[in-house]
C-alpha cells in the first residue's frame, strides 16, 4: 500500500484511533526486517527490546516505525553522518546509539578474564567429631581446585536492547521538550525534533535539512502501510 502525503501543522496528521496496535504492526513488518538479511532470533530480539525500552513512557509502536523508518529493522545497519556532521548508529539511528554494521544474527559473548575461584567443595571429618572441636565448620571447606578459570558469559539480548534503548531516550528526550503527552500531536511533532533538531510548529513536513516526508511516513507506518 503506497503512502499518503501529510503535510502542515499536526492537526492535519492521522488521529491515533487510525493507528494499529503494536502486535499488528510488528506482523506486519516482520518480513521487511528478515529481507534486510536478519535472523528470526535478530527479530524476536527486537520485540523484546521495544516491550522493554516503552517502560519509560514511549509507546511500543511508535518505537518500532522509528525503526522502519531509520533501518528498515536492520540490525546489522550502517551508521551515516546526520547534518550536524555526527555519526548516528544502530537501528534508530541515534547519535551515540552502538551500532554493529554488517553484522546479523547478534548475540554478545563475553570474556570475563577477573580471577575466578571455583565453589568450594564441603570437606567433612573422618573421626569422631570430638576429635575435631577445635575447629569452625567453615574450615572443612576446600576449593577442589586453586587454578583461575575463564568465564564466557553470553548476553543473547544486550546489542540490539542497547540500539533501541539509546534510540528511545533520545526520541523520550523530544517528547520532554514539548509536554510529554501521549497525544498524536505531542508524538507527531516529536517525531520532527528527532529527526531536524528544530521544528516549525505550521508545517510538519518542513524538515529544516533533513528528511520532510519523515513524519508523514511515519504516520503511515503507524496506520499499517510498510512502503512509500
Amino acid at each position: 500500500m503506497s503512502f499518503q502525503s501529510y503535510t502542515g501543522p499536526a492537526s492535519n496528521f492521522p488521529a491515533k484511533s487510525t493507528w494499529k496496535d503494536f502486535t499488528t504492526l510488528f506482523n506486519i513488518n516482520k518480513p521487511t526486517m528478515l529481507q534486510t538479511g536478519d535472523s528470526s532470533q535478530d527479530v524476536g530480539r527486537i520485540y523484546n527490546a521495544i516491550v522493554d525500552a516503552a517502560k519509560i513512557g514511549v509507546e511500543e509502536r511508535v518505537i518500532l516505525c522509528i525503526i522502519m523508518q531509520e533501518s528498515r529493522g536492520n540490525v546489522g545497519v550502517n551508521g551515516p553522518t546526520n547534518q550536524d556532521g555526527k555519526v548516528t548508529g544502530g537501528l534508530m539511528q541515534a547519535v551515540e546509539s552502538p551500532g554493529f554494521p554488517g553484522q546479523h544474527n547478534l548475540s554478545q559473548v563475553c570474556l570475563d578474564l577477573s580471577p575466578f575461584t571455583p565453589p568450594r567443595v564441603f570437606s567433612p571429618p573422618t573421626g569422631p567429631l570430638s576429635l575435631f572441636a577445635p575447629k569452625r565448620p567453615s574450615e572443612y571447606f576446600t576449593s577442589k581446585h586453586s587454578t583461575v578459570r575463564l568465564r564466557v558469559i553470553i548476553r543473547i539480548q544486550a546489542q540490539i536492547s542497547s540500539m533501541v534503548q539509546a534510540g528511545t531516550n533520545h526520541y523520550k528526550g523530544d517528547l520532554k521538550q514539548l509536554d510529554d503527552a501521549d497525544t498524536a500531536s505531542t508524538i507527531y511533532r516529536a517525531l520532527r525534533l528527532y529527526n531536524s533538531g528544530s521544528i516549525n510548529e505550521s508545517n510538519l513536513s518542513d524538515g529544516k535539512g533533513a528528511t520532510p516526508s519523515y513524519v508523514s511516513d511515519i504516520a503511515n507506518r503507524l496506520q499499517g502501510r510498510t512502503n512509500g
